[in-house]
């Protein structure tokens, strides 16, 4: 049985999960904005990466601005279900919570759930340029839209896990939606900008100690 990882119908025209060239236009923008970034990558050059034509593409996302909300989105998704899947009879929230940091900072691995999907790459293009996403002109319509509830769902659900160790905590969502933009930041700087961080490129995992840290010590204080 084949997992699906369901998201907005307002991120596609049609869903690329559902036939053979909607996930090869997702498989292959994965790996095309990973190559070139957000601003280099156009339709044109992901028709020619996959053997079709620009109108099969728009066919399924309206522009490359869509798509990348659909890419985020499945990755906030599939982050989601990675850590119920992680969490399920997992009683202590400490605990919990500890698992949860781990799963949103460590670096990530292939899922062998979704062959369209890599995942690490994808990771690098949250880490890069989900910014976008949402730094627009459009943003407060795109909320209303729906388009971002994959990340305000994870972000709830981890928030949750905070006010079950302390109640009284007054910004469980700012300090958790601040944890998992720091740990794609840190990672970011240790990759580019290495002065910005004591985390190296050699030893990435002490990203999941330094936001493990930050929020555990922000939680007790």
């Amino acid at each position: 049985m084949r997992i699906q990882i369901k998201l907005s119908e307002k991120s596609y025209i049609k869903d690329p999960d559902t036939t053979d060239l909607g996930r090869k236009i997702v498989e292959n923008s994965i790996k095309l904005i990973d190559e070139i970034g957000l601003e280099s990558f156009t339709f044109k050059k992901l028709s020619k990466e996959i053997g079709s034509t620009e109108a099969s593409i728009y066919r399924y996302f309206e522009n490359k601005h869509k798509l990348l909300i659909y890419l985020i989105s499945w990755y906030w998704n599939w982050l989601e279900y990675t850590i119920d899947y992680q969490l399920n009879n997992i009683k202590s929230p400490n605990e919990r919570l500890k698992i949860a940091i781990e799963t949103f900072s460590k670096p990530i691995k292939a899922d062998p759930n979704f062959m369209h999907v890599d995942e690490e790459a994808l990771h690098r293009i949250v880490i890069s340029e989900s910014s976008k996403a949402y730094l627009t002109k459009e943003v407060d319509e795109d909320n209303k839209e729906g388009y971002f509830r994959s990340y305000k769902r994870l972000v709830d659900k981890i928030a949750q896990i905070v006010l079950e160790i302390n109640s009284k905590y007054k910004y469980p969502h700012s300090l958790i939606s601040t944890a998992v933009e720091s740990a794609h930041n840190q990672r970011f700087f240790a990759q580019h900008l290495p002065s910005l961080t004591e985390i190296t490129k050699t030893k990435e995992d002490e990203v999941v100690d330094y936001i493990y840290h930050l929020v555990n010590q922000t939680i007790k204080s």
